[in-house]
Order: structure tokens, then sequence, then C-alpha cells
């Protein structure tokens, strides 16, 4: 058994000062440390795909980060953890509990994963260990890890059983100093539709040259290369629903503006990260809902969005604004002012189903992608 202090002095040693993640028991002594330290930053997580997708954002600012949960909530996490972080090479350490591990009486609910916990960090080819229970075991468990993700460009995992670290009690509780309710603003027009395409030369027209754009998965990325390849453009290429959390990650480490191009499918598909920015709150973070009512590029299935108001639920969860627009001069003016004014912000943009007969896809390497958008945010 270890204290969180002597985990945390080592683990900022090596550089790791950005966490994430979702509790558990186990993690509590950890957790605990980690928010009563005022030399580490902490983001709780809605999910576990969500904090992956957090922490990418932050290394792509240049952070090191520590992605922390149960290991229930490792199935939540593969989905990013495959699709994400292994193409695009993006490194983390994941500290996942080991319920109802070797010898451990747990929960019926995790006698499965608890089986199968290490067979799926090989399954997905993250190297892992035990956690470091010892003091003397840390600097080199810690050091081994940060080696493997240097070499390799891929997370590394801890293994953390019960009682691995002392109890910690929590001395700092956050900041909760209660915010103005944000507003909601109609600028509809009532006609009829733009297409995706149009909307996005649009958005690419007045986006100033200093904002990072974080498109979701799909056609919203492939229309974005096509009109223009830049690298302060991130094309997500899989993680569906991990670009709202991404981009919380860039704007909490970042001064500059940044943009997520998100979709009506891949936003209901982790709606808990609405709840996550407006609880951050970064003034820099403009999110864009275009929703078109269908999962366009997987030939056009319709979604639930119908009867879903992103803009209000956005307020709601304490985005500073909350836009409704449904034609092109509204979406610039809508877009401009986002950009001027303290954020967060969700512009709720209706377009046409549908998309450019003849698209290509983005010729860069996902690697290539992270690494040229990771230098145009270090500017």
């Amino acid at each position: 058994m270890i204290t969180a202090e002597t985990f945390l002095r080592q683990a900022k040693f090596k550089g790791f000062d950005f966490f994430t993640g979702v509790p558990c028991s186990f993690l509590t002594p950890l957790i605990n440390g980690v928010l009563n330290d005022t030399d580490t930053e902490y983001v709780a997580a809605a999910s576990e795909g969500e904090a992956v997708a957090i922490a990418a954002g932050a290394w792509l600012c240049g952070r090191e980060t520590v992605v922390m949960f149960q290991n229930s909530g490792l199935g939540n996490a593969v989905n990013p953890l495959t699709s994400l972080n292994f193409p695009f090479k993006i490194p983390t350490l994941i500290i996942c509990t080991w319920r109802a591990g070797p010898g451990f009486e747990d929960e019926p609910q995790h006698a499965l994963m608890g089986q199968i916990t290490p067979d799926l960090f090989e399954v997905m080819r993250i190297p892992y260990s035990l956690f470091p229970n010892d003091d003397e075991l840390v600097p080199a468990r810690l050091g081994d890890a940060k080696s493997q993700m240097t070499e390799s460009g891929l997370p590394s995992a801890f293994i953390m059983q019960k009682g691995d670290v002392s109890d910690q009690e929590l001395t700092s509780h956050g900041n909760d100093v209660p915010r103005v309710a944000g507003i909601l603003i109609d600028r509809r027009g009532h006609g009829s539709f733009p297409s995706r395409y149009v909307t996005l030369e649009a958005l690419v027209s007045v986006a100033p040259d200093n904002a990072g754009i974080i498109a979701t998965t799909g056609k919203s990325g492939r229309e974005l290369f096509t009109i223009a390849d830049r690298r302060q453009h991130f094309y997500q290429v899989g993680s569906m629903g991990c670009a709202a959390g991404m981009c919380l990650g860039v704007a909490l480490n970042t001064d500059k503006p940044v943009i997520i191009l998100d979709g009506d499918g891949a936003l209901m598909m982790k709606m808990g990260t609405l709840a996550t920015i407006g609880a951050y709150a970064p003034k820099n973070l403009v999110h864009v809902v275009l929703d078109n009512g269908t999962y366009d590029s997987t030939g056009g299935q319709p979604t639930v969005s119908n009867g879903v108001d992103f803009a209000a639920i956005a307020v709601a969860s304490g985005y500073q604004q909350g836009i409704h627009v449904d034609d092109i001069a509204g979406f610039k003016k809508a877009v401009v002012e986002a950009l001027l004014d303290d954020g967060p912000t969700l512009i709720h943009m209706k377009i046409a189903p549908g998309s450019l007969s003849k698209l290509g896809r983005p010729n860069v390497s996902p690697p290539d992608v992270a690494r040229r958008f990771k230098a145009f945010l270090a500017e």
C-alpha cells in the first residue's frame, strides 16, 4: 500500500499533471489526492469514453495525461482507445481498477469483467502492469510506462487492486461559484435548409486563422477536408461522439478559439459531454451541431433528433449561449458573435440531408493530422 502523495510526486516528476476520469471506490484515495494537489488538474467526466477523449485533447496541447476508471467502464472506453488513440497515436496513462479481481469477492455485475480485464488490454495491444503498491515500485513502473508511451505513441495501463492506495480525505471540494444563466437566441429564417458543404464553406470563411476546428467522424470531416485542408483542422475518423470531449480537453489548455463540428447522431451518443462542458465552461469553445436528422455517413438512416432542442439542452447544462439557426446568413452571424463573446456557445444549425456525390477522404495520415494540429496549438 502506498499513499496518493507518493504516487503523485513521482507522476508529476515524470510530467503527468492532467487527470480525468470517472470515480471508483478503489480509486477514491487517488482521485482525492489529485483534487487536493494544487499542481495537478482533474476533469470529472460523464463517461469513461468521454474521459479518454478529454485526455486526448489535453495531450494535443502538450499535457501528459492520466485517465482513471473502474474496469466496468473499460468497456465504455474501448471505442476511443481503439479508434482514436490507436490510429492517431495519442498516448495516455490508464489507471483501471480491478473489480472482481483474483481472490476478491465482488458484486455480480463485475464478475465477468473481473475475469477478462487483462485480456481486454492485451486484445487492444495496450501494455499493462499492476499498479505499484509499494514505494520502491512507483518510480520504476511509472518510468516503464512513460518509456512505452514515448516509444509507441500509444497508451499504457496500470491495473489497480483494492487497497493499493491508503485512505485519503478530500480537502478540496472545488469552486462552487454560481454562474449566470445562459440565454437562448433564435435566428431561424424558416426557409429551405442549406447543405452541410455550403454550411462548412461559410464556417471556413468566417473562422479566424488561429481557430482550431475539430470535426466529428464521417462526412463532416471529409467535406471540411475537401473545402480546405489546413493544419488547424482535426478530422476524427472514428470515436463517434468524442469530438466534443476532445475539444473540451483542447479548450481547457489553450487560449486559441476552438470549434467543434458535431452531428446530431454523434452528439446524442454522448450527450453527457454537454454537462461536462457546461460545468467547466471554457470561454473559447464554440460547439456547432449540424443537424440533418440522419446518419448520413451510413446511408441516411433517420436519427431521433427531430424532437431534440440541442441549444436549449446546452443552456440548461451551463453553456452561456444556445443559438438556433437554419440559414447561412444566420449561421455566419452566430459563429462570428460566438467567437467574440465568452462561451461556451452551442449553435444548433439545421441542414439538409445528403452530401457531395463524389466525396474524397483525408489523405493525411491520422498521426500526421494529430501532430500538425498539436504544433498549431503550440504556436
